[in-house]
């Protein structure tokens, strides 16, 4: 008899977003500037007449918010296997009530995190079965991909400069050790390698206006 433990989770078949929208993800390490260029990008698109829907994982609805509170801020331990659940269990809701309906009316989606956030942070740095968080918040998700996902690729001593000059607390994620946050870099890179069409690797270390350009560059190429 087969150990349930041994059999592969399930996921759908993934795919891209398609659709007469655009589903656009930022990720990154904390500190990369995933915010700065979303907003930028929100932006541009605004200004030639396009409807965007700006969100974010965790946290971009009701559900998700109280999600984002326990994942993020918690004082005590959560076991790693919850925490990934939790992070599947907020995507799924926001996938179902937030992202599909924009895509479907055409928006254009910009979203701060997504899936490859999983892999990275709970997959690598929690040391978890990657193929494994993969297809948990592929089955959350019905399969579904951004059509383009943004990597902003940064040194974790770099980004610590960085999140140390903003001053503000660390959440529970920021506050991890560089051996985790290298293990996260490696892994966000790994997968962009995996997926060279949906991926956008870029050097955060290079002017936010400079960056700007080759994400526009890029969307303007898939919105046709």
């Amino acid at each position: 008899m087969t150990d349930d433990r041994d059999r592969p989770l399930h996921a759908p078949r993934a795919a891209a977003a398609g659709g007469p929208g655009l589903f656009v993800t930022f990720e990154g390490g904390d500190g990369a500037g995933k915010t700065t260029q979303a907003s930028l990008l929100d932006d541009w698109l605004r200004d030639r007449g396009r409807d965007v829907v700006r969100t974010r994982e965790p946290g971009g609805t009701d559900v998700g918010v109280r999600i984002r509170e326990i994942v993020l801020h918690h004082r005590g331990h959560i076991d790693p296997r919850a925490e990934a659940l939790l992070y599947a269990a907020d995507r799924a809701h926001h996938v179902e009530t937030v992202v599909r309906p924009a895509i479907a009316r055409g928006d254009v989606v910009i979203q701060d995190r997504y899936l490859d956030s999983s892999v990275a942070y709970q997959g690598a740095g929690r040391v978890l079965d990657a193929d494994d968080v993969r297809a948990l918040s592929l089955w959350a998700t019905d399969g579904l991909l951004p059509d383009l996902t943004v990597l902003l690729d940064l040194d974790p001593a770099a980004a610590r400069r960085r999140l140390d000059a903003d001053d503000k607390p660390f959440d529970r994620l920021e506050a991890e050790k560089e051996d985790f946050h290298t293990r996260v870099r490696t892994a966000f890179l790994t997968l962009a390698a995996a997926e060279p069409e949906r991926f956008l690797v870029l050097d955060a270390t290079q002017p936010a206006e400079a960056l700007a350009q080759r994400v526009r560059d890029a969307v303007a190429a898939r919105l046709g």
